[in-house]
């Protein structure tokens, strides 16, 4: 049996107007321990803000958040998936467009979110989820400035050299 995007995604998800500034964003996601918010117009699915987008479209560019309305810094026309869609496909999309989060849509309505998180919760196969999330995370730009960079927790490099160094090895 597959699973479907209905089985992990996030139903009813907390949304915000387009006419909403970006401060009321922030608060929102602060309060609801959340990272996007579906932006929407009545019923009418406009776009998502993430807070990548708040740092980046918002205070990278010192603008005043109190200012900015979440529908002039919103993604429009995000990627959709259907509650119907099995988990695999979704977890593709998430891979091919390197997004973490799909609206997911019933028609034209809202009905959920998925996320890579619900993603790796819903899928038995840890490996294809830890390299689903090596494909979304890692570019070409990323890679490549941090081909000698250390992998791994402080505290695993920290052992790592430990065990170098007592054997001889090059840290």
């Amino acid at each position: 049996m597959s699973i479907l995007v209905r089985h992990a995604m996030t139903e009813s998800p907390q949304t915000i107007a387009p006419d909403m500034n970006a401060m009321d964003a922030a608060g929102l996601m602060k309060s609801e321990d959340i990272g996007v918010l579906p932006v929407v117009d009545g019923d009418t699915l406009i776009g998502l803000i993430t807070d990548r987008d708040l740092v980046v479209r918002v205070l990278a560019e010192r603008k005043n958040p109190l200012e900015v309305r979440v529908g002039d810094i919103a993604t429009t026309s995000p990627v959709t998936v259907t509650p119907d869609m099995r988990l695999s496909e979704a977890r593709e999309l998430l891979e091919q467009h390197k997004i973490r989060r799909l609206p997911v849509m019933k028609g034209d309505r809202l009905v959920g979110v998925l996320s890579l998180g619900d993603v790796a919760w819903a899928d038995a196969s840890t490996r294809e989820v830890g390299e689903a999330l090596k494909a979304v995370s890692e570019s070409p730009s990323t890679t490549s400035q941090n081909e000698s960079a250390t992998r791994g927790t402080p505290q695993r490099v920290h052992d790592s050299r430990d065990r170098n160094q007592r054997s001889g090895e090059p840290a």
